[in-house]
């Protein structure tokens, strides 16, 4: 068993490679001012705006906040959205290096609209615009994306795959990610067929559901068709998140497990959860921590980032101090 501190250690010296569909978040902040006369909407006066990388590039962020060195591949378009988005990506610590531009579609962005104001206790969401193409990208372009996951793969401690499906993960890029390194772990949004073969498959408990055809409704249920899940994808470990009750974990030996989740804040934005989950279980379980310490490790970074704003992070100092207060069992070495 390694315990907390080593392992936080430990992921600092990782090196990891994030491929993913990308998106730039966007959040136009503005105060209520009165109702519309066009029609039964509040108008919004901007107060200010915020962009931060979002979709597959979220764990590349979340690794690097931990100290990972963290490369990230991915499409963007030829655009100020793309260049914005590369930028931002070299700003937080991750080598954007193989993110390759497409001239023929957009960069996705996702547009939040927020209100926020004296009154209002927590910002609110009130609209989001996707600007988004999910065709898969030009074979040309997939080429050079398996020709940077063939350069890079062998070099690095992971591959994490981040699907968001917009046209990156499809069967020519899992081939390559796995052609290049044993350790390859998955952020799946439902197309779990093309996953076969992966050391991680991560999902959430609607996605397994519609998979599968079945509720998975009581922790019973769960068991025992996740377990089927597991040996239908070949997967060593099967991670399924389930919202407020925490994530389940399958693993190629036979063990089943749920974790509660470990929020000790008030929930204040879920955004990112997932992405956190599938890059600190990626990061700890490279570093040589058990599934089970990989996963409750996980926990305590989602809970982390729950607490604040949008597409946010958990820092190595916010885990420490996590910990620190209350260590799980299986963290204490």
């Amino acid at each position: 068993m390694v315990s907390w501190q080593v392992l936080l250690e430990r992921i600092r010296t990782l090196r990891i490679l994030v491929v993913g569909d990308l998106c730039l978040d966007v959040y136009l902040f503005g105060e209520p001012t009165r109702v519309s006369r066009e029609a039964p909407i509040l108008v919004l006066e901007e107060r200010r705006q915020e962009v931060r990388p979002g979709g597959g590039a979220a764990p590349a962020l979340a690794l690097a906040a931990l100290g990972v060195k963290t490369w990230q591949v991915g499409v963007v378009g030829n655009d100020d959205a793309g260049r914005q988005l590369v930028q931002l990506l070299a700003d937080r610590g991750v080598d954007p290096s193989g993110v390759l531009v497409d001239p023929d579609r957009p960069t996705t962005c996702k547009t939040r609209v927020v209100a926020e104001g004296p009154y209002n206790v927590f910002p609110q969401q009130i609209a989001r615009i996707d600007r988004q193409d999910r065709r898969p990208v030009p074979p040309h372009i997939t080429q050079q994306m398996i020709d940077v996951i063939a350069q890079h793969g062998p070099m690095v401690d992971a591959i994490l795959l981040s699907d968001y499906r917009s046209g990156v993960i499809e069967p020519a890029i899992v081939e390559a990610a796995r052609a290049a390194n044993q350790v390859v772990t998955v952020d799946s949004q439902g197309r779990l067929d093309q996953f076969h073969g992966c050391t991680v498959v991560k999902c959430n408990q609607a996605e397994a559901e519609h998979y599968l055809g079945v509720a998975l409704s009581t922790p019973s249920l769960r068991e025992v068709h996740l377990h089927a899940l597991r040996e239908n994808l070949n997967c060593a470990l099967l991670v399924v998140t389930l919202g407020p009750a925490g994530a389940a974990l399958v693993t190629s030996d036979g063990r089943y497990l749920e974790q509660p989740p470990r929020v000790r804040r008030q929930v204040f934005d879920v955004t990112g959860a997932g992405d956190t989950v599938i890059a600190v279980f990626t990061a700890a379980l490279t570093a040589g921590a058990d599934p089970v310490a990989a996963l409750a490790l996980s926990q305590v970074a989602a809970g982390i980032v729950v607490s604040k704003w949008g597409n946010a992070q958990a820092t190595t100092d916010e885990l420490r101090e996590a910990l620190a207060d209350d260590p799980p069992d299986c963290l204490t070495g």
